[in-house]
């Protein structure tokens, strides 16, 4: 369930007997260009890149807001899970990587529908994975990265850092990937991704990126999300829609 571009890095308690170690947690979909990559840029330093087949990836999530910061294992499992908060946004949850069923470590948990995991976070205007954000499209500073802690500018170094780095100091980012919700019948197979968002005149505001039903992300001019926007289907159709800033975004985005 984890994301690429987007990647998460959890720190693995030592042993005395263990060399130090991390875990990433990516997109299984490009699992193996992610471990080039790092193989690539690794040089001569004694570094093993290699994948961890036995543990899964479990989104614990809150069943409230209030309860966002609190989630612990069962006494005796510590050793056998890492559980540590989602670092994008508390509204996220917890991330629990494991051996076993991950539910069974958790008091009290139990094993949700991944399709309501993706209307979650859809709904929080969260992206994850190569559909949300396509690699060589999405932008960091336009996909939010820098509200869920995946940009640094204190330190590394990455293609395009110097244009990222000078964008956000200018205060300057015209489009954003915003939730929305679609309103109305939905064409048979959903709204394809790149599809034109318009708003009552016609103009163009945006295009839809991805989504699970009737919710789903866009990137959208900021200055044309107040009004009334639509996507036309086949058939001379349109769908009207909905566009929310999420509560957890800085006040001075909104």
């Amino acid at each position: 369930m984890g994301g690429a571009p987007w990647r998460r890095a959890f720190g693995v308690p030592e042993r005395p007997d263990q060399m130090p170690a991390f875990l990433l947690e990516c997109d299984s979909s490009v699992l193996g260009a992610l471990q080039k990559h790092l193989v690539l840029h690794k040089i001569r330093r004694k570094v093993t890149v290699e994948r961890c087949p036995e543990l899964r990836v479990w989104a614990l999530l809150p069943p409230s807001p209030e309860e966002a910061g609190r989630a612990a294992l069962l006494r005796g499992q510590e050793s056998a899970a890492i559980l540590t908060p989602d670092p994008r946004t508390a509204c996220m949850g917890w991330r629990l990587l494991a051996q076993d069923e991950g539910p069974a470590l958790v008091p009290g948990g139990r094993l949700g529908d991944l399709q309501d995991y993706h209307r979650h976070r859809y709904r929080q205007g969260v992206p994850e994975g190569v559909h949300d954000l396509p690699p060589g499209v999405a932008l960091p500073l336009e996909s939010n990265l820098v509200f869920m802690n995946g940009v640094s500018f204190t330190k590394g170094c990455y293609v395009g850092q110097e244009l990222t780095a000078r964008t956000y100091h200018m205060g300057v980012i015209r489009k954003r990937l915003f939730p929305i919700q679609l309103l109305g019948p939905l064409p048979v197979g959903g709204i394809a991704p790149g599809t034109t968002v318009l708003t009552e005149s016609g103009q163009t505001a945006g295009k839809y990126r991805a989504g699970q039903g009737d919710v789903g992300l866009a990137l959208l001019q900021s200055e044309k999300i107040k009004g009334p926007l639509h996507i036309r289907t086949a058939g001379s159709g349109r769908v009207a829609l909905t566009v929310s800033v999420p509560d957890w975004w800085p006040t001075t985005t909104k």
